[in-house]
């Protein structure tokens, strides 16, 4: 009964109702180009049949190819036992199968969660995580918010409504370099059509970028706010943030590009602090998510009282 409460109540509903709003906004705005492409391109059905190809891929494959792309490798309970102890003891907390366990071999600490569903999830942890010397309860903290992440089911949404903008990008690619396979007629006509197509597909890709940022924000307090549910402790997870950022603010910008492409999915930003791509951050700023933990941590000791 225990176990079953504190799983629902890991489950944000403010999460749930804005990524359900996300995905209705961007099938939306998906609908409208491709109601643009088939009314001004003759190679729109070429261009369909790519978005359905390259859509199936980022649904089954995504969490393989960012895995590789990070350099994850997975690890058994021997390799690895701490992390599988803790991991194992959250998910029964959670009433959550065992996801899958990869390290990835980067001097950034940082943690993230991946996959599309929660049976077929994979936590990870980079190498300079495990080495920075957190406290037990400090790396459960990090953990249980990568598993929170599992159980709201947002990795999927995050990883379906990025393909959206992907797709505006790849349309927007195509109008360049191949326009005249744009619009029919003469070449005004044709050259008319590949700037309608340009147009919307430039106002899907911002809108759809904006949505994504708003939606990866919450999320993060989200996944904080499950944390602190599963362990008890907001303070650990407060620390183990404090720790984590300081830390990736002194590893040099060469060595988070690798990651910065998947920033989004990490607990941390994956980026230097004075990124330009700061601008447009996919997490909440450190000071606010400590100030959400802290207030939890109030709360957490009042009800205890």
């Amino acid at each position: 009964m225990a176990t079953s409460k504190r799983s629902a109540f890991g489950r944000d509903s403010g999460l749930q109702a804005r990524m359900v709003f996300t995905m209705f906004m961007l099938g939306l705005l998906y609908v409208a180009l491709i109601g643009v492409l088939l009314a001004t391109a003759t190679s729109a059905l070429l261009i369909v049949i790519i978005a359905v190809g390259l859509f199936g891929v980022q649904i089954v494959g995504s969490d393989k190819i960012a895995l590789a792309t990070l350099g994850a490798h997975e690890v058994s309970a021997s390799d690895e036992p701490e992390l599988h102890s803790i991991i194992e003891r959250l998910c029964i907390q959670a009433d959550l199968p065992k996801p899958r366990i990869a390290v990835i071999e980067a001097r950034m600490p940082n943690a993230c969660a991946l996959g599309r569903s929660q049976k077929a999830a994979t936590i990870c942890a980079t190498r300079g995580l495990l080495s920075l010397g957190l406290e037990p309860a400090e790396l459960e903290g990090v953990l249980a918010h990568e598993i929170t992440h599992v159980i709201n089911r947002d990795v999927m949404v995050m990883t379906i409504a990025s393909f959206f903008a992907t797709i505006a990008a790849l349309i927007i690619r195509f109008a360049f370099f191949f326009g005249g396979g744009f619009g029919g007629g003469g070449r005004d006509e044709g050259a008319e059509a590949i700037e309608v197509v340009i147009l919307v597909s430039v106002l899907v890709y911002a809108i759809s970028f904006v949505l994504l940022r708003a939606l990866s924000r919450y999320r993060e307090f989200a996944a904080d706010r499950g944390s602190a549910i599963l362990t008890g402790r907001p303070s650990a997870l407060a620390s183990a943030l404090i720790k984590i950022s300081g830390t990736i603010e002194r590893i040099p910008r060469n060595d988070l590009r690798t990651a910065e492409g998947m920033s989004a999915f990490f607990i941390i930003p994956a980026r230097a602090k004075n990124s330009m791509m700061n601008v447009f951050a996919d997490h909440p700023p450190l000071e606010k998510r400590l100030a959400a933990l802290s207030r939890l941590e109030s709360q957490l000791q009042g009800t205890g009282r």
